[in-house]
């Protein structure tokens, strides 16, 4: 079997099983529903989640642990996972492959010659690492003064660390010790005379170009979706998601690019991919010549992937092995082998020193800057409500790699991706929006927590989260609190009876509870004739039919006191009443009435409210509803009770 058969075969496997598990992350007992399907294998092979999450957490996760496996076999192999694994590659790969199938020999030579802008994935990767070890000093100092010995070894360990990068970036020994040795020491002055919180801080900003939750966040919110809304088989309802077209044009434009470009989002974009060419330099095995003699005919540079210059030095961080190369090659000079290649290789990237330490300053510098805004402090979004078992927003903004799984295992949709308006750091992160979808949290539901790949929302059980059993002492899970809008309610602002929210308030006892009010709806009404509960009104015009719901009441008119004399309405036409059965009023003609209605207005009970949001969905006023959900008094954060 020829190599890029066997590759073919593998991309197209793995973007199958890909696409399945995006399909079974839907709740339910069918065969292709969850039911211990590993969803998250595909994240949890990305090294780069799971360095970013070391970073900002100073945890492994055990699920992430597979990436240790993908970095052992790059190490070994080469970037195999971009070209051989990859679904988002994968996707690349075909499409380019559209594009470029009837395209001259000249315009793809041109196509795949290598650019400098290919060095732009490595700048994106260095200030999102940046960004994601903003606390990292921080925590080196802490354990230096709880622990000095451990404190100090770490912070040597980091510097050795940083050294050695810098070395295979930069050729003088010298310039590499000093460069990372100074930008260190600045970091540790910062934090040594400042408070750590002040200057340093962490965010996990990868997730919106790493290849696999772009990808995921992708099929789960726009194209499992849309296909559903054609095929009706995959959820009970459609489901929508706010701020979809951006994430569409985000995954739209990187596919088509390839028809401009082969793999365009590959070469100049994509951080993992970079992390990938890091990793591959020190490759066991890896593509090159055999001979440096050939016939010149440059097959194998039209049909490179990566643009990494088969027939020249070959440019190995750059090198995807597609094994284009080797198929394309009429001599066989092209082969995986140990030994260098005979033309000669370029093992590191094409970086500036320049470029290098914008990149980190950048990214290190990016996070307090934008935490300037507050939006994780005293600024916080009381309309940012997030999932149940959600950690506080620093820390959640430290592990949510913005994948959508939550967002896709969620029964009832009301998980939805945050917008702009939540600040950069939340784009795209999960927050609840409880009119979205067919009802708010379920009481019963837990399915978020348990299929978040980085614990972000940590899984967390039904007796936690309504607060029994062993957590009676603590009480439910509060996702924020209810107010009530007098000014949009109808029993409180147009005099129409509705109890809505209380009937479907799940907390029992009911959070939402009522006070009754009667309201004046007609008056000026004379008495023409009675024959038993039968009422005929002189003068009356009423609206048929709309009395007789039970709410609406008949008085004798300019009635003061305590317990006002009232007989329920049972029916009604345009100018007569009929009373309810047993309704026997000594009336007599010409007397003077009036109609009431009895009003039932509701009333949140802060301390039972949980937030779950089915009142909100369920409000009967359309737009922005009359009862409202906000953060307050989550259970997450103290900083958002109720009361300062």
């Amino acid at each position: 079997m020829r190599i890029v058969t066997a590759r073919r075969i593998s991309q197209t496997f793995f973007l199958l099983l890909f696409l399945w598990f995006c399909v079974v992350t839907t709740l339910g007992g069918r065969y292709w529903q969850l039911r211990g399907w590993p969803v998250n294998w595909f994240l949890q092979l990305d090294p780069l989640a799971a360095l970013g999450t070391l970073l900002t957490t100073g945890t492994l996760f055990s699920g992430l642990a597979w990436a240790l496996a993908t970095v052992a076999l790059t190490a070994l192999l080469g970037r195999f996972f971009c070209a051989w694994l990859c679904p988002f590659g994968a996707m690349h790969h075909f499409i380019g492959w559209l594009g470029r199938r009837r395209r001259p020999l000249k315009d793809r030579l041109a196509n795949n010659d290598y650019h400098p802008a290919q060095a732009v994935k490595y700048y994106l990767l260095l200030a999102l690492l940046a960004a994601a070890a903003g606390d990292l000093i921080a925590r080196l100092r802490l354990g230096a003064s709880g622990r000095p010995a451990l404190g100090w070894l770490l912070a040597a360990g980091v510097v050795a660390l940083a050294v050695l990068t810098a070395r295979r970036l930069w050729p003088k020994l010298k310039d590499a010790v000093l460069g990372s040795l100074a930008f260190m020491l600045l970091g540790l002055a910062l934090a040594w005379w400042a408070s750590p919180s002040s200057v340093a801080a962490a965010s996990l900003q990868t997730g919106l170009l790493d290849p696999i939750p772009l990808a995921q966040r992708s099929l789960n919110l726009i194209l499992l979706p849309a296909a559903d809304a054609a095929l009706g088989q995959i959820s009970v309802a459609q489901r929508h998601y706010q701020g979809a077209w951006l994430i569409a044009a985000l995954f739209i434009a990187a596919l088509l690019m390839n028809l401009k470009v082969p793999r365009f989002y590959c070469r100049f974009v994509c951080p993992l991919g970079a992390l990938m060419g890091i990793l591959g330099r020190w490759a066991l095995w890896r593509v090159g010549r055999s001979q440096a003699k050939c016939r010149g005919c440059q097959l194998c540079q039209a049909d490179c992937e990566g643009a990494c210059a088969p027939g020249r030095e070959v440019r190995q961080s750059e090198c995807v092995l597609c094994m284009n190369c080797l198929d394309s090659c009429r001599d066989g000079l092209n082969t995986y082998q140990r030994p260098r290649s005979a033309m000669g290789e370029i093992t590191g990237p094409d970086l500036t020193r320049r470029g290098v330490v914008a990149s980190l300053v950048g990214g290190f510098a990016a996070v307090p800057a934008l935490r300037l805004g507050g939006l994780v402090g005293p600024a916080w979004q009381p309309g940012l409500i997030r999932p149940p078992g959600a950690l506080d927003e620093a820390r959640f903004v430290e592990r949510c790699i913005k994948c959508g799984q939550c967002m896709r295992v969620c029964p009832t949709n009301v998980i939805q991706p945050s917008g702009w308006e939540t600040g950069l750091e939340a784009l795209w992160t999960p927050a609840l929006n409880m009119r979205m979808g067919t009802s708010g949290c379920q009481l019963n539901c837990v399915a978020c927590g348990q299929l978040c790949p980085t614990a972000a929302i940590r899984p967390i059980t039904l007796e936690e989260k309504r607060g029994l059993g062993a957590y009676a002492a603590v009480g439910p899970i509060r996702l924020g609190t209810a107010f009530v809008d007098p000014g949009r309610c109808l029993p409180w602002a147009f005099d129409r009876p509705c109890i809505v929210c209380q009937e479907n308030c799940p907390v029992s006892p009911k959070a939402i509870t009522t006070r009754e009010h009667f309201g004046l709806v007609r008056g000026g009404l004379t008495l023409a004739r009675r024959e038993g509960e039968f009422l005929l009104l002189s003068g009356a015009e009423l609206p048929t039919g709309r009395l007789a719901t039970g709410d609406y009441f008949v008085q004798p008119a300019g009635q003061t006191g305590v317990s006002p004399t009232r007989w329920r309405i049972q029916a009604n036409d345009r100018s007569s009443l009929t009373l309810a059965s047993g309704a026997a009023p000594e009336l007599a003609p010409g007397a003077s009435l009036e109609i009431t209605v009895r009003l039932q207005r509701p009333v949140v009970d802060p301390a039972r409210c949980i937030g779950c949001g089915v009142c909100e969905h369920e409000c009967p006023v359309s737009g922005l509803r009359a009862i409202r959900v906000s953060a307050e008094n989550e259970t997450r954060s103290q900083k958002s009770s109720l009361l300062l």
